[in-house]
């Protein structure tokens, strides 16, 4: 055996010292990565798959989530417009004069470009047109255009001047800027968006985390400056209130979260495995080398996950807090079993055990490694974080336990208590009763109906929102300040693409129709698009004839009811026959636009064929039936180029749809390989008995969840793995188990309480990936501890 080999080339003191080198080793290794940059990565996104992508849906990703990840959004409720208006002033002050800046383009409905984008397109106002005034002049009807100017004209909050009047006799350009404003109920005064609340008027403040929202420090550094400003303003208005939403607050709530997560349940499985090791054994060297063999696995754990990934992700802290509850099983089943034979010495003990051990260590490893083929870089952290970490365990068991086991143990009842419980078992399901034949019978019966009606119920959800559940307080105040945003925008959007510029503008043109009917049928909320912004030069073409077409056969007849003066004839029409070249471009308008406007455009993006696209973004908001605008965007025939529905969060979520049923079916090959494994080492029979353990424990826990209403989701198919790989290891230690399986009974029980102590206690996250995870493995490892004795049933261990 190996660990006799081991013992004739190196002493206990020389096994000892070997794994010392390793230990200073590894941790050498991890101050060198940390050093290098090595960090806690606690950014959620960081978690999700890497979706293939083409080039051109990428980078509009990509710009989606810089413009919305770091977005922070206040409303400022007060009970008029000058004391809102007062407020929101103060806010942006207050955020823009602190000293370290976590916010930046910090604003509210004040627009520095719009000036200058007024005036660009007033240079080519001969080529825009609203959709109302095209029409009017195509049917004949411009006297409503000259009915509309004349009231404008006479009107006192009129916008007509004699400038404005010798170069737009009809007033049209006006009613071109306020067609810009997507339909809304807010409104400006002051440079200050304002729109009013059951409870007064609220101001919309808007501002840019300088770093990430995923950031610690940065969201402590945002929310001082926030609670600062907000406590400023409150000493001269009191009766000033606040609402709040962006991604900062729920990622300070999932921060929060899994921080007291790592805390109470690393603390919790800490002091409960303390307390099960000192009442098996009443002394304290077990615990001492059960502590030292989990820290040691954790110290693998750590630098092993640096190593490969460079950053350690929080979530996987508190998925590796079950580390606890399986590396520690080592240590207990070596204690039991020299409890069982007080005379071997810790080699003897080291040999009796480790073909078991080494076949569940590789299980184990086994299930983990499988575990990190799904595409969640989070849960490959955890494949590598635990499996790295049982390795670490099982070599300190090696190295260490030849020197330190050989003390002696105080006599506990445990032994007696694990054999008293096999002995009940023996006589009750090897019956030799009428009656005890019955009731066996009856709990088959119960077991059948258990898995027909809990699996009959059972379903799937693969929803990627599962990742996170913020408390319901966040998303109330969110939802409300979405309400006085007009629905705000989602991150679903709508990518529009065309081989040059002026097919993209055009498809953006053709999709105008067909969002306006999504509103009008109640699909959506709002749509906003640069179509408004950039008309195509065929639109503006077309604009442009139906103007020169007005104004050469009616320009006299509107001067005269007008009034204006016969002299700006002359030069009108010049401006009109100079337009005929001047079209507007993009690029004219990008260059005086703000963020908003540059967000919403992509232009060309090179292809993975060396052709170039061009792209641009239509934002929605308010999504209410996504499958109906989709189905809306396919029924369209876009002659010039594409439209499509990009749904980032749909599309992960179909990935895990997939990578579940990949993985149950990874379950059933596992199940077929193992038995084909185990039949050449035991005999079909008992290599039968060993899966049937874990395949049972499988389908238990899928029918319990299906009784309880847990959906199944990727996440329960990963703790299914761990299911199979544990109780496998359960399985083989009773089949190895050569004269008693007392010892091997009482360390499966203080194995199973100590992974159930770490993985049942994950069941009690809010997070409901977490809790899902730890939901399936609290019943899977409980039905698995329940169904492993019977091993000795058929090994005859125990007569």
């Amino acid at each position: 055996m190996i660990p006799r080999s081991l013992g004739a080339i190196l002493s206990p003191i020389g096994r000892f010292a070997l794994w010392i080198v390793l230990l200073l080793a590894m941790l050498a290794t991890g101050v060198v990565q940390w050093q290098q940059g090595a960090h806690i990565q606690t950014d959620i996104l960081a978690m999700l798959p890497h979706l293939q992508q083409d080039k051109l849906t990428e980078t509009a990703l990509n710009k989606v989530e810089q413009q919305l990840a770091n977005q922070v959004y206040i409303a400022v409720i007060a009970n008029n417009d000058s004391q809102a208006i007062s407020a929101a002033k103060q806010l942006m002050i207050s955020l823009e004069q602190q000293t370290q800046q976590p916010f930046t383009a910090i604003r509210s409905g004040a627009d520095d470009h719009l000036q200058d984008l007024a005036k660009v397109y007033f240079e080519h106002r001969f080529g825009l047109l609203t959709p109302e005034q095209a029409h009017a002049i195509e049917t004949g009807h411009w006297r409503q255009l000259l009915n509309a100017a004349q009231s404008q004209l006479y009107s006192a909050f009129g916008f007509a001047n004699s400038q404005l009047l010798s170069n737009d006799p009809l007033l049209m350009f006006p009613a071109n800027l306020l067609a810009l404003s997507p339909n809304s109920a807010l409104r400006s005064q002051q440079g200050v968006l304002l729109t009013d609340t059951v409870d007064g008027v609220a101001a919309i403040v808007m501002a840019k985390g300088r770093d990430s929202a995923f950031s610690p420090t940065a969201q402590q550094m945002q929310m001082q400056a926030l609670e600062s400003a907000f406590s400023q303003i409150n000493q001269h208005y009191p009766e000033v209130s606040f609402l709040k939403a962006g991604a900062l607050f729920h990622a300070i709530a999932a921060t929060e979260s899994a921080k007291q997560e790592i805390s109470r349940i690393g603390l919790i499985s800490m002091l409960g495995i303390i307390l099960l090791v000192w009442l098996a054994f009443r002394s304290m060297m077990p615990l001492f080398a059960a502590l030292l063999t989990l820290t040691s696995g954790v110290v693998f754990a750590f630098v092993a996950t640096l190593s490969f990934f460079g950053e350690l992700h929080l979530l996987t802290l508190v998925f590796g807090t079950s580390l606890i509850g399986v590396a520690i099983d080592y240590s207990f089943h070596f204690y039991c079993e020299k409890q069982a034979h007080p005379n071997d010495n810790a080699s003897d003990t080291l040999t009796r055990i480790f073909p078991a051990l080494t076949l569940a260590l590789v299980t184990s490893v086994s299930a983990f490694v499988a575990i990190g083929f799904t595409p969640f870089p989070g849960m490959q952290q955890v494949a590598v974080f635990c499996a790295a970490g049982l390795m670490g365990a099982y070599l300190t068991l090696l190295l260490v336990f030849p020197l330190l086991g050989n003390h002696g143990l105080k006599p506990t009842r445990g032994l007696t208590l694990a054999q008293g419980y096999l002995t009940v078992l023996q006589r009750t399901f090897i019956p030799s009763r009428l009656w005890q034949k019955v009731a066996i019978a009856a709990l088959l019966i119960g077991l059948t109906a258990i898995l027909f009606f809990g699996l009959s119920q059972a379903d799937t959800d693969d929803d990627i929102r599962q990742l996170q559940q913020s408390p319901a307080a966040i998303t109330s105040e969110e939802n409300q300040l979405r309400q006085l945003l007009s629905g705000g925008t989602d991150n679903q959007f709508i990518l529009v693409s065309g081989h040059n510029e002026q097919a993209l503008l055009q498809t953006l043109e053709q999709l105008v129709p067909v969002l306006d009917k999504a509103v009008a049928d109640g699909e959506l909320g709002q749509a906003i698009s640069l179509s408004r912004f950039m008309p195509s030069i065929a639109r503006q073409r077309h604009d442009y004839q139906l103007q020169q077409q007005l104004y050469r056969q009616h320009l006299d007849e509107i001067i005269t009811e007008m009034g204006l003066n016969d002299s700006i004839k002359t030069s009108l029409l010049a401006q009109l026959d100079q337009a005929t070249t001047q079209w507007l471009t993009p690029k004219r308008v990008l260059a005086q636009a703000n963020d908003d406007l540059h967000a919403l455009w992509l232009g060309a993006i090179s292809t993975t064929d060396n052709t170039e696209q061009y792209g641009a973004i239509v934002l929605l908001g308010g999504i209410h039936s996504l499958v109906s605008l989709e189905q809306r965007l396919t029924d369209q025939n876009w002659s010039l180029g594409q439209v499509r529905l990009i749904d980032k969060v749909g599309d992960i979520s179909a990935l895990m749809g997939k990578y579940r049923q990949l993985t149950l079916q990874l379950l059933v090959w596992v199940f077929v390989l193992a038995s084909l494994l185990f039949s050449i080492k035991y005999g079909i029979k008992l290599a039968l008995a060993i899966v049937a353990v874990p395949a049972l424990s499988v389908l238990l826990t899928l029918a319990c969840l299906g009784l309880v209403g847990s959906s199944i989701s990727l996440f329960h198919a990963l703790a299914l793995i761990l299911v199979l790989g544990i109780g496998i290891d359960y399985s083989l230690f009773f089949a190895e188990a050569k004269h008693t399986s007392r010892g091997v009974m009482m360390a499966i029980f203080m194995s199973a309480c100590s992974t159930l102590l770490a993985f049942g206690l994950l069941a009690l996250s809010q997070t409901n990936a977490i809790h899902f995870f730890g939901l399936t493995l609290l019943f899977g490892i409980s039905f698995a501890f329940l169904l492993a004795p019977f091993i000795s049933f058929i090994t005859r261990k125990t007569l």
